[in-house]
């Protein structure tokens, strides 16, 4: 069984929605702090599924980062994706809808339709964004 964690980061929280397939909600949209009691109560959670659990977080400035590295230190796969190629997952739906549950579940359903293609994020990946930066 596939578990797709879709994260949509923000600021001081994430929105985070498990789904698998043919869009079986594992759970609703809920929101996770970036406090470490909070993304280690996500952790325990995630590490609770069972099957394979695959996360998709989009790589919005550093926002994400501490998700991130939270989840890979913790063993659990995320990959971290550029917020354009989401963009251009197609739309289920005739309404555009801009709010954190649905960026969310449009961010699980791009690492289901992926799955096979997600990369891996690594500490090197903030490392190497921090060089082309400077």
């Amino acid at each position: 069984m596939y578990n797709a964690v879709g994260i949509d980061a923000s600021k001081f929280k994430s929105t985070i929605t498990v789904i698998q397939p043919a869009g079986v909600v594992i759970r609703k949209p809920f929101d996770v702090l970036h406090t470490s009691d909070e993304l280690n109560t996500l952790i325990t959670y995630l590490q609770s599924l069972e099957g394979e659990t695959r996360a998709v977080i989009e790589c919005t400035g550093r926002y994400h980062e501490p998700v991130a590295k939270s989840l890979s230190e913790a063993g659990i796969f995320i990959s971290a994706v550029n917020p354009k190629l989401i963009k251009g997952q197609k739309q289920n739906s005739l309404h555009k809808v801009k709010s954190d549950p649905a960026d969310a579940r449009k961010i699980a359903r791009y690492a289901l339709d992926n799955w096979a293609e997600l990369r891996q994020y690594s500490s090197m990946d903030t490392t190497r964004e921090q060089l082309k930066n400077t």
